[in-house]
């Protein structure tokens, strides 16, 4: 189990979720420490998509301690997280499918004000070059590669500080996958720390620094992600072995 830590950007201890009074959450304790790469993995319905809605906002949840950039998260509301520079990118993508790819960017950078919105989107447009090429299409009508970086790209537009992703590899071509995990990779080494749901548990363990595993709503091992890539009990649950 994590224990949290002063300079941590995210600390949660003993997060709890439940649904109709089933717990989908039993208690998941984390940490991430600003710029981090941390990957939580698992197998289908361990509860990894419900951590993620929960520290966004989505979900109402409990928590021992639920703090982020060392203030408490508990009454915060989801568009204030946003503001404060916790973004989701939800599973499914969530896309504005009948507005264009520019407009889909803009709707990410909608709380702010200042005056480098502009600058961003054109940020945004380097770093995914097929979406500029494509900045006036309906977003609707993109490939599903297409779609998971205007996912991306949106979350981007709000500046945050902690890029939470679920199950970005969903339903893509091998080739999109590794053109996904290239531009993670670069999102990290910028300073943006990262919390990467992925159902490919080697894929995410390959790229991140730490990694959890979670199952049936608990922490059961938390190390270093090449630690986690070595253990026996990880490779024969996830990774084939």
């Amino acid at each position: 189990m994590s224990q949290p830590s002063s300079t941590a950007l995210l600390e949660v201890d003993n997060l709890k979720v439940s649904y109709g009074g089933i717990a989908a959450l039993k208690s998941i304790s984390l940490t991430i420490a600003p710029g981090e790469l941390v990957a939580l993995i698992g197998s289908n319905g361990a509860g990894k998509t419900t951590t993620l809605k929960a520290l966004a906002g989505l979900l109402p949840c409990t928590a021992h301690q639920l703090n982020y950039g060392g203030a408490p998260l508990h009454h915060t509301p989801p568009h204030q997280r946003v503001s404060q520079g916790l973004a989701l990118v939800p599973e499914g993508r969530g896309i504005f499918a009948r507005l264009s790819v520019a407009e889909n960017l803009q709707m990410g950078a909608y709380h702010r004000r200042d005056a480098e919105i502009a600058s961003d989107l054109e940020r945004m447009f380097d770093l995914f070059p097929r979406l500029k090429e494509r900045h006036s299409q309906l977003a609707g009508t993109l490939s599903g590669g297409e779609q998971q970086m205007v996912a991306i790209a949106r979350a981007l537009m709000s500046r945050p500080k902690l890029l939470m992703l679920d199950e970005p590899s969903m339903g893509l071509a091998p080739l999109m996958v590794a053109k996904i995990f290239e531009t993670i990779c670069n999102i990290a080494e910028q300073g943006v720390a990262i919390l990467l749901v992925e159902q490919n548990a080697k894929l995410a363990l390959e790229v991140a620094q730490r990694g959890y595993v979670l199952e049936g709503g608990l922490i059961t091992l938390a190390d270093r992600a090449d630690n986690l890539l070595g253990s026996d009990a990880v490779q024969r649950a996830y990774l084939g072995g």
